[in-house]
């Protein structure tokens, strides 16, 4: 079969990555023994990265050719004077590897060896090739010996089907498959062996399903990219029909074995046959603006005809079949866990925590959670803990029906345990955009504009500058959740147990290139002259001022933690991509270049989104429950997309819009950063060119000139229905990059990849290490700041340790929240991250592209050894010094579990 490539990660090489050769020398024999013909394997270069992708350049230069004797024979016969020139048969021979589930049930067991039996009269699996040229077809094979190994056990099973074609067949271009089975079967690659071209290979990783449920037969193309317009004609026909298969009709209530992509709107998320309190609007559309997500076509509810009905966890919500988690992302850290947080755990500590045991009462029980663990009832529960891949360690008291839930001490307290009382470090972890910040609400219904933050708030803290000066330097920045929140606060703040402001924060860079915290504004809706509807905090003085300004930076972090998950989180990463997701999959052939390069991008992201419809961002599901604005958080979120522009999500884009950074052509980005040592900025700065240059790469080896990008039909379907389609709502703003030459494309693809990859994960692998410790950023506040006027000021001075503590969430909303971030920060040991890929020595024929995305992951192995250096370096201060954190999370790589580092391929968690 030929040499194969594998490269993965090595802390020891200086490219942090290196090449194995496994020469398939089981197949080397058998061909040898049928008399084929061989490419020696001395000729084969393969000694680095490099030589490996030159190895599989095109399928063609390297691998094993095997020719069948009756077609050498015919040839030699056909150059004899008079010969006949009528083709020969001849036979080639198909290796499919199919990936079989490790654990079955007593039902699936049954159903195959019902498999294997009835394979003895004709109920298999046919397989046909296709030639890239005209309308020539193998005659059909029969898949062998799946009855013999029917009990096979390991992971991956090889079988064999032998194709009769004619000599003047060409290349194979497809292959069409039949499951007569009763059970579908996961097809990861296919290789075809036999012609003079050496093996073909066909990369698959696709669920075949019995052509019982779906009649017709499956087709995969080869792994050589075309585009439209080069399409063989032998294939034409079949890209169009593959294409219209996976966009469906539009109608009809989709089945779980489906593989149709289309749209819908978030209706959805509430569930009014339940009662009032689980109503929630419509988002998407003229009224409420958001992003289309998968259309699954359940039935309307009963209450409301606009609200598609619910189906409640644990039953499975509709993705398409090949985005679904696969059996080890299934029973991996992210999905297992996330299971079994959802559908066991919570509901036991909502029946562990007793009424008497509701609040805090004293840091030390928040320590306990970490070092002492919560007393869990567990009851019939105890053997279900057990087996399940729960997040945190469940011990059985012994002989009782109670256990210990202890949670792993998040990353925050592991070098300083007190870091989150430090200015320096709230500033650290907040850093923001520039100052001086205006309101861009209608003053009529939220009041003046200009904030209540004043020149003399600020003036003694500014190192002996004047204002002025400090604007000027590029000194003064500010964390604004103003507009954000202040349409909402009325609402929130009349729901039981929330309380909230809209805030802002005005930091100063000192000399060191730190921030630090220098006044707090918090604001309430204006409720007609009251005084308390802006209020300004500066540092601490006193004993009373310092808890004071310690609840404000809580409700800072309380706006932070809010606006972090439900806009820059899941509308920016999760939501806003699906629709490109989905256009790519209904109008981009799996044989389309742009398809090829997007793929490892899109991997699972439908099905997450999917779970969080079910179980996180619905009515009273985890995010309500667990953040400040509770049953208005998706329209919060809904309110943010309004302001939401694709052309600013770039990073450099992104930078400059927050004023962290301004346009420098002589600079190596193309800009300047105002904050030198803004880890964020800095670290995804190099990965963002590591992506763009392999994009480039890509794009300019397809499209040498603008009139391809303009004339491929299927590209621009694609980008128009993202915008059109999945983005409608947007869909008229003229803000939407255009897509007529390369750079335009090399834009647009490396945002995607850069949001799918590198930004997600700077936004989701923290969220434990930071958050789990939750005075550090509370999910939500049940308490204002008081003043000399409130009833409460008087408990306050008595006991502000207390109040503090009052004011942060419940043991049951902190543990529960813990224990859904703690599995949201996790690793699976399945994940592909930035730099690697499936197959990869086959997921493209096109070997000049295959070495240069070797090239690309060597290139993201040196950002990391950069990173690794930049966290050792004492002269950056925001990553290292006593008790600070190093920045890791845009460190590529990564073990499982929480590591609070590492940037998978995709949005997959």
């Amino acid at each position: 079969m030929g040499a194969f490539s594998i490269f993965e990660r090595s802390s020891s090489s200086s490219s942090s990555s290196k090449v194995l050769l496994n020469q398939s020398t089981f197949w080397q024999n058998k061909l040898l023994q049928q008399k084929k013909f061989l490419v020696p394997v001395q000729q084969r270069r393969v000694h680095s990265r490099k030589a490996g992708a030159a190895g599989v350049r095109r399928g063609i230069n390297n691998p094993v050719a095997a020719l069948s004797e009756d077609l050498v024979k015919g040839a030699a016969s056909s150059a004899v004077p008079g010969a006949a020139e009528k083709p020969v048969k001849f036979k080639v021979r198909a290796v499919l590897t199919v990936r079989k589930n490790i654990k079955e049930d007593f039902k699936e067991t049954l159903v195959n060896q019902f498999d294997a039996l009835t394979e003895k009269i004709g109920r298999n699996v046919v397989l046909e090739l296709v030639g890239t040229e005209g309308p020539k077809k193998s005659r059909e094979a029969v898949l062998k010996d799946w009855s013999k190994k029917s009990n096979v056990k390991a992971e991956r099973v090889h079988y064999t089907a032998e194709f009769l074609v004619d000599s003047n067949f060409g290349t194979p271009g497809a292959i069409t498959v039949a499951n007569k089975h009763q059970k579908e079967f996961f097809l990861e690659t296919i290789t075809i062996e036999g012609f003079a071209c050496g093996p073909v290979h066909f990369q698959c990783n696709s669920w075949v399903q019995s052509t019982k449920d779906h009649p017709g037969k499956r087709i995969f193309f080869a792994n050589q990219p075309y585009l439209p317009s080069e399409t063989p004609a032998g294939l034409r026909a079949l890209r169009e029909k593959e294409l219209k298969d996976i966009r469906g009709t539009g109608k009809g209530v989709r089945k779980l074995s489906d593989r149709i992509y289309d749209y819908d709107v978030y209706n959805d998320l509430g569930n009014p046959d339940r009662g009032s309190e689980f109503v929630r609007p419509s988002l998407g559309g003229e009224q409420r603006p958001y992003p289309r997500r998968c259309r699954t076509g359940r039935l309307p509810t009963d209450t409301d005809m606009h609200a598609e009905s619910r189906i409640e966890k644990p039953l499975p919500i509709y993705v398409p079949r090949d985005e679904q988690f696969e059996e080890s992302k299934q029973d991996a850290f992210s999905a297992g866990r996330l299971q079994g947080v959802l559908h066991n755990l919570i509901p036991l500590l909502k029946a562990s925590i007793s009424a008497r045991n509701q609040d805090f009462s004293g840091f030390a029980d928040i320590d306990s959670l970490y070092s002492e663990g919560l007393l869990l009832n567990l009851g019939l529960k105890d053997g279900l803990l057990k087996k399940l891949p729960l997040p945190n360690v469940v011990s059985k008291i012994q002989e009782s029906s109670q256990g210990l839930l202890k949670y792993n001490s998040p990353k925050i307290l592991s070098r300083d345990k007190f870091a989150w009382l430090r200015d320096d470090e709230f500033a650290r972890q907040a850093l923001a955009g520039a100052f001086p910040p205006v309101s861009n609400l209608d003053p009529k219904i939220y009041g003046p504009q200009e904030s209540a933050l004043k020149e003399e708030h600020i003036i003694g803290q500014l190192d002996g500058m004047s204002v002025q000066q400090a604007l000027e330097e590029n000194k003064l920045y500010v964390l604004d959740f103003h507009d954000i929140y202040l349409p909402f606060l009325d609402r929130i703040n009349a729901l039981d147990g929330r309380k909230s402001y809209a805030t802002r924060t005005i930091f100063f860079l000192n000399s060191l290139g730190t921030l630090k915290p220098i006044a707090i504004e918090l604001s309430l809706p204006p409720s007609g002259p009251s005084p308390r509807s802006k209020r300004v905090l500066t540092p601490a003085a006193d004993a009373t001022s310092n808890w004071l300004w310690q609840l404000a930076k809580a409700h800072v972090c309380s706006n932070d933690a809010g606006v972090h998950q439900l806009v820059n989180h899941w509308l920016r990463t999760h939501a806003c991509m699906e629709p490109f997701i989905l256009a790519a999959h209904r109008q981009l052939s799996a044989m389309h270049p742009i398809y090829k390069l997007l793929d490892p991008h899109m991997r699972y992201t439908l099905e997450i989104n999917a779970l969080a419809r079910q179980n996180l961002i619905n009515a009273d599901g985890v995010i309500e429950s667990c953040f400040t604005p509770g049953r208005y958080c998706m329209e919060m979120s809904a309110a943010a997309y309004k302001n939401w522009r694709f052309d600013k999500e770039g990073l450099p884009a992104d930078l400059i819009r927050r004023g962290m950074a301004v346009p420098d052509p002589t600079q190596p980005h193309g800009l300047k950063l105002l904050i030198e040592d803004y880890p964020y900025a800095a670290d995804g700065l190099l990965i963002w060119s590591a992506i763009e240059d392999w994009v480039r790469t890509y794009v300019n080896h397809y499209y040498p000139n603008s009139s391809q990008i303009c004339d491929d039909k299927e590209l621009q379907s694609w980008y128009a229905e993202s915008i059109n389609t999945g983005h409608a709502d947007l869909r008229h703003e003229s803000w939407w990059p255009t897509l007529s030459n390369g750079d335009d494309l090399v834009s647009i693809l490396t945002t995607i990849i850069w949001l799918a990859s590198a930004q997600h994960a700077a936004l989701n692998f923290g969220q434990y290490p930071y958050g789990g410790y939750v005075p550090n950023r509370p999910p939500l506040m049940r308490r204002l700041v008081p003043d000399e006027n409130d009833p409460e000021y008087t408990s306050f001075l008595a006991g502000p340790h207390k109040y503090f503590l009052l004011a942060l969430p419940s043991v049951l909303q902190a543990t529960k929240y813990m224990a859904v971030v703690d599995t949201l920060s996790t690793h699976s040991p399945d994940e592909e991250y930035l730099g690697e890929r499936q197959q990869p020595w086959i997921w493209s024929g096109d070997g000049e592209i295959t070495e240069a995305f070797f090239e690309f992951s060597a290139e993201i192995g040196r950002i990391e050894k950069e990173i690794e250096k930049r966290n050792s370096d004492p002269s950056r201060r925001n990553r290292c010094g006593a008790g600070v954190l190093p920045y890791e999370l845009l460190v590529p790589s990564s073990e499982p579990g929480v590591t609070c580092k590492g940037v998978p391929n995709s949005v997959s968690i």
